[in-house]
């Protein structure tokens, strides 16, 4: 299944749960992320605006995708940035910058179900990964 199929299957599966449900499958989805190393999470990884710390280490694979660690010390904020990863993981920078981001969360409608202090980072990481993809498309011509 791809990454926007499951993505889909998320939202259908949120959108019949009641506020309390969607906080723990968010807290499920943040659980189920790959681990990020410490090591990595360093200021130069740090996520800037963000409430809680969140660190994204992205690294290009030999097929030119690209695949993000990220981490956070807040277990909703985790299952957001899950969410977020969902919508470009492992998918070349072009795929990623012609991908609207938000566009695919909005169905989620964060805004309205969390907190602003838990989606106040959601715009700096999607900029960071945008940025990311753009100079490593860059960097390809």
């Amino acid at each position: 299944m791809d990454a926007l199929a499951r993505l889909t299957d998320i939202r259908d599966e949120y959108e019949f749960l009641d506020s309390d449900d969607r906080y723990r499958l968010l807290i499920d989805l943040g659980r189920a992320l790959e681990p990020m190393p410490d090591p990595l999470k360093t200021e130069a990884t740090l996520v800037r605006g963000c409430s809680a710390s969140v660190w994204v280490y992205p690294t290009r694979c030999e097929n030119g995708t690209l695949h993000f660690l990220a981490d956070s010390n807040a277990a909703i904020t985790k299952g957001i940035i899950a969410l977020v990863l969902e919508t470009v993981q492992d998918r070349t920078p072009g795929d990623i910058l012609a991908t609207d981001i938000e566009g695919l969360l909005a169905p989620f409608d964060l805004k309205n179900q969390l907190s602003s202090n838990r989606t106040q980072g959601i715009p700096n990481m999607i900029a960071l990964i945008r940025e990311t993809a753009a100079r490593l498309e860059a960097d390809q011509r």
